[in-house]
């Protein structure tokens, strides 16, 4: 398996697999690879002659620096994993932060026509400029004809989705269903941080959001979310940081139903002092 730390080799290379004729896919990953990811990139390989994956801690999308710190970096087993998918259609792009930043470790400013601003963008001061910062880079280097983003971060796949629409960049993007665990947790590297307490209460916030599509289906947008933030009260190992539901289109949260739009309902919570975020869709 090919593993590139330097960009301008990794595009040489590229660049002659695609004159050959060579389609490209792309999973961008922070690392610690799970199942999740290995749905995404079976997804590419699906689709694709090659995927390449790239495994990078991006420092400009974590506003906080504790997190960057214990962000799990595990190389060694992320290529070992990548190996039982595929050993020659795979290629790892691993750079160093100054491969892909130079001395300037610092993001663009992005405007996403205001999806930005809600739900992670609320709460994350700065974070989506981080994403569309490393992403837009990345896209860069690779060069894609596609590339693939789970639905878990629902949010940043729209804003990547905008992203290549306002600067007109030549890759489709694709978008993959939540991969879960066998009891409802939406896979994530920072499931392993979990304690075994949190650890075994967790499918509590699945369970919540299936009832919470059920709600939806009788019930106003602001009575499910008022359920819900009570349901998270009687729940103490868990903090719900917020709870939205919200059109997908413009991700703002909804106040009146519409049967002419498509909503989610998007959750972040607490578990100690590790952050978990799902969504569900509701019609």
């Amino acid at each position: 398996m090919k593993n590139f730390q330097n960009k301008a080799e990794l595009s040489t290379y590229i660049g002659v697999l695609k004159a050959n004729g060579s389609t490209i896919g792309f999973v961008p990953t922070m690392g610690a690879l799970h199942q999740g990811h290995l749905s995404l990139v079976n997804n590419g390989l699906s689709e694709n002659d090659l995927v390449v994956v790239s495994i990078f801690v991006n420092p400009t999308q974590f506003d906080n620096k504790e997190d960057l710190v214990k962000y799990p970096r595990t190389l060694e087993e992320d290529i070992s994993l990548l190996k039982t998918v595929s050993s020659d259609r795979i290629i790892v792009y691993s750079p160093t932060v100054d491969d892909i930043y130079g001395n300037h470790i610092e993001s663009r400013t992005f405007t996403f026509d205001g999806l930005e601003h809600e739900m992670e963008g609320a709460f994350r001061k700065g974070h989506f400029d981080g994403v569309g910062t490393i992403v837009k880079r990345l896209f860069e280097i690779v060069k894609p004809d596609r590339a693939y983003f789970g639905e878990k971060d629902f949010q940043q796949l729209q804003i990547i989705r905008k992203l290549v629409e306002l600067h007109q960049l030549p890759v489709e993007i694709i978008g993959c269903p939540i991969h879960r665990a066998a009891d409802g947790l939406a896979m994530s590297s920072r499931n392993a941080r979990l304690s075994s307490e949190h650890r075994i209460v967790s499918p509590f916030i699945y369970k919540t959001l299936i009832a919470a599509k059920t709600q939806f289906g009788t019930k106003s947008a602001q009575a499910v979310t008022e359920w819900v933030n009570k349901e998270f009260k009687n729940q103490p190992l868990f903090e719900l940081e917020y709870f939205i539901i919200a059109d997908i289109s413009t991700l703002k949260p909804v106040k009146r139903k519409s049967t002419e739009k498509s909503y989610r309902a998007f959750i972040a919570v607490y578990a100690g002092d590790i952050r978990l975020i799902d969504n569900i869709a509701l019609n």
